[in-house]
């Protein structure tokens, strides 16, 4: 191999590694308190019932993606973006108190979420499956970054 090409094998690994260790201190630097002590308890329970649902969801679609269940994954996602626990059990009192909890740049982070979510769906209802994969990816990354950020109190791997 000529040496020009021999010093790139050296390189590009410390500048990946570079470019890593930045992130991470990017990622670091954007870490808020979590929100869910400042939630009432009848929301504090809403908000584990929801994500829980989500949970499972996710875990179907992922299931109904790789037998080719598209209406399966249009019906989940789209009970995703419905917020179908969220939406059915919090009175207007219940929406002005989280809306006094939580940042504005949560707000934002769980909307993009559901927008996600309704694409997914949409993919699906279209049988369009590279867009499926595409979405439901970016779902779960979604899911990493609100956690990584607004509840590390109870995932706690995320604070390390």
């Amino acid at each position: 191999m000529p040496r020009k090409h021999a010093e790139y094998r050296y390189i590009m690994p410390g500048l990946v590694l570079a470019a890593c260790v930045a992130f991470a201190g990017f990622a670091l630097a954007q870490s808020a308190e979590p929100v869910s002590p400042k939630l009432t308890p009848k929301l504090q329970d809403l908000l584990r019932k929801e994500m829980l649902s989500v949970n499972e969801a996710s875990q179907e679609i992922l299931a109904a993606m790789v037998t080719g269940d598209d209406e399966r994954v249009a019906t989940l996602a789209q009970q995703i973006h419905d917020s179908f626990i969220l939406r059915q059990s919090m009175t207007p009192e219940d929406k002005a108190d989280l809306m006094a909890a939580v940042p504005e740049d949560f707000v934002r982070m769980d909307r993009n979420f559901h927008e996600i979510s309704a694409a997914l769906a949409e993919a699906a209802n279209a049988k369009n499956r590279p867009p499926q994969r595409e979405r439901f990816g970016q779902m779960i990354d979604a899911c990493v970054a609100c956690h990584s950020k607004y509840a590390s109190d109870r995932f706690p791997a995320f604070s390390e």
